[in-house]
């Protein structure tokens, strides 16, 4: 009889439905000598791991051993077939090859593999735009149509979505997300996790206080009901708002549920278009949500692999800056910028933050940097607990660093800091001024985005959509002065 072996990004029913065989799942110390991951992502696998073995009973079989190799090749030196479904990266994909596993093709997402390349190649010469997959997805799966057509009569409501904080708020007023409460299996991965430290096997990075996503099934619908019925409805409006004193706004918090494989995006999906239909949340927000799940999320697994392995070495803008131990090490202690000092604060804290931070404020640093975007992306898998490296490949080489030189995105993401004064409270109670570009109180982020906008002007001279911000260069006269200031800062904690 064949094992299927699953992996720990493999855990719900869309893995083993089709399958009533044996099951195994093995725990790897090694995974975690490899990589210094946040704490908090540590405890979040291993309880999903533990979690699903006690839940799957004597029909599986737990191994806490060193590498997976040694495990599974003892399976099959004794004769026994073992099958996999498609692993979520390049190196576990060469590992199950190597072994000679049975390969079943990838599941979690909505659009298959092979969709997608047909899709490609009807392409011909033009981008592979977002949108366009977007839309094909929503026609394929039937979801927020009307007769065909998209509901609301439209099928992007960004601009709806794109408003800053309501003015003088602390919080959006939303109910919180729902929480898990930890049990003895959870106890026993603390344990297990001080032991290893205090024995110098591992470290991590960040802290690990209570567990704050899902690690089980029913636990991950317990999230995606509460979301839909109490947060969806406040969804979408001020989506790429940041308050400080609001860390979850109105997000849903299920991308490391979706990213353990616990939930399916088409299920996910359905639930908001219910609420959508029932009246109980606005189509604007509902959209929003929906082009998350199914839109951009699909489309960075598919670029991942559609790119090939080799895209995670594009660095177009020939950034090479090592990542600072200050960054790294997710100190906000060590900087006066607030919105930088706030945001890795609260990364050491949860292992997360929304998609503005990560993008506008961290990722948009680096890029003004020129920080290397390996580097970046090998520590944004570490640092988040819904990190996955398809995840952060495509997010993070193609979109936050511009490193593929405008294959994913037509243009970089970053700004000065009037962008995050509209967009959050940090500039309130920062020391630095977001109008300000030379001198004591010069905005990092502004004088950032000049610094980067000089050093790269040759490149960007073809870009349409970089012709205003580079014709804005040469309207200030103290460009030279703002030149030799951010080439002292450098990559020191400002």
């Amino acid at each position: 009889m064949t094992t299927r072996w699953l992996f720990g990004d493999q855990l719900g029913p869309h893995f083993t439905e089709d399958h009533d065989g044996p099951l195994l799942l093995v725990e790897s110390r090694a995974v975690f000598r490899r990589r210094r991951y946040h704490r908090a992502k540590a405890h979040l696998v291993l309880s999903a791991m533990r979690h699903r073995a006690a839940e799957l009973g004597d029909r599986l079989t737990y191994v806490r051993e060193d590498t997976y190799s040694e495990v599974v090749r003892a399976l099959l030196d004794a004769g026994e077939d073992v099958e996999v479904v498609h692993p979520t990266s390049y190196a576990a994909l060469r590992l199950v090859e190597e072994l000679g596993t049975t390969v079943l093709p990838p599941r979690g997402f909505a659009t298959s593999r092979d969709d997608f390349d047909r899709w490609a190649e009807g392409r011909g010469a033009k981008r592979l735009l977002m949108e366009d997959f977007y839309r094909r997805a929503r026609l394929a799966h039937g979801v927020l149509l009307d007769g065909g057509e998209p509901a609301g009569g439209r099928w992007n409501f960004d601009h709806e979505n794109r408003q800053p904080p309501p003015r003088g708020a602390t919080t959006l007023g939303v109910p919180d997300p729902w929480w898990p409460t930890e049990d003895d299996v959870d106890a026993e991965v603390r344990a297990d996790l001080d032991r290893w430290e205090r024995d110098g096997d591992v470290t991590f990075l960040g802290t690990d206080g209570p567990r704050l996503f899902a690690a089980t099934r029913d636990e991950a619908l317990a999230a995606l009901d509460h979301f839909v019925e109490e947060r969806l409805p406040h969804f979408g409006a001020h989506e790429d708002a940041i308050l400080e004193g609001d860390p979850w706004m109105a997000h849903s918090m299920i991308s490391a549920s979706m990213n353990l494989g616990l939930l399916h995006p088409l299920e996910v999906v359905e639930r908001a278009e219910t609420a959508y239909r029932s009246g109980a949340a606005p189509i604007a927000g509902v959209e929003g949500f929906v082009r998350q799940v199914i839109g951009w999320r699909d489309y960075v697994w598919h670029t991942y692999w559609h790119q090939g392995d080799d895209y995670r070495h594009e660095n177009a803008l020939g950034a090479t800056e090592p990542v600072p131990d200050w960054f790294a090490e997710l100190d906000g202690d060590a900087t006066d910028a607030r919105c930088l000092s706030h945001t890795l604060g609260r990364l050491a804290e949860h292992g997360w933050v929304h998609h503005i931070p990560r993008l506008m404020v961290l990722g948009s640093y680096a890029l003004q940097r020129g920080w290397s975007p390996q580097q970046m992306t090998e520590w944004f898998h570490r640092a988040f607990v819904d990190g996955y490296d398809w995840v952060m490949v495509a997010n993070v080489v193609g979109m936050s660093q511009h490193a593929d030189g405008g294959t994913m995105m037509t243009k970089p993401y970053t700004s000065g800091g009037a962008y995050i004064n509209k967009m959050s409270d940090h500039c309130g109670s920062c020391r630095f001024d977001p109008k300000v570009r030379v001198g004591e109180d010069a905005c990092p982020f502004t004088a950032g985005y000049w610094w980067f906008l000089d050093r790269h002007r040759e490149r960007f001279s073809g870009n349409q959509r970089m012709w205003r911000a580079l014709q804005g260069l040469d309207r200030l006269a103290d460009l030279p002065a703002l030149v030799d200031q951010e080439e002292r800062r450098g990559s020191s904690a400002p």
